[in-house]
């Protein structure tokens, strides 16, 4: 069982950056960075694989950048150059899986509470 605890959440003008930190409780092969808005399903928005690739959704890609420190079992997002469509409630998710970064919910067996971001026009 590993336990994900979000932080980094807040309010930010359009144009703003914010950093999402996760801590985990132990170590995930695979790690991702999910949003949610209220009626509407899920989305992935980075995910890294067990080697250290990544991937991002394509609404994200040139602006947000996830990364990891293994040691310390800390997933981080860097959003840069928000946008009010970036609002949402933004969760850590972990997987004991090899392989390539998965932006499929489904791919995820750990979960955090989650930590709102909140971006203004």
């Amino acid at each position: 069982q590993v336990q994900l605890v979000e932080s980094g959440g807040g309010s930010v003008q359009s144009g703003g950056s914010l950093r999402l930190s996760c801590a985990a409780s132990a170590y995930a092969y695979s790690m991702g960075w999910f949003r949610q808005v209220p009626g509407k399903e899920r989305e992935g928005v980075a995910a890294i694989g067990s080697l250290g690739n990544t991937a991002y959704a394509d609404s994200v890609k040139g602006r947000f950048t996830i990364s990891r420190d293994k040691i310390n079992y800390m997933l981080y997002l860097q959003m840069n150059s928000l946008k009010p469509e970036d609002t949402a409630m933004y969760y850590c998710a972990g997987a004991m899986r090899l392989g390539a970064p998965v932006l499929l919910p489904a791919a995820y067996n750990y979960w955090g509470q989650g930590t709102q971001v909140t971006v203004s026009s």
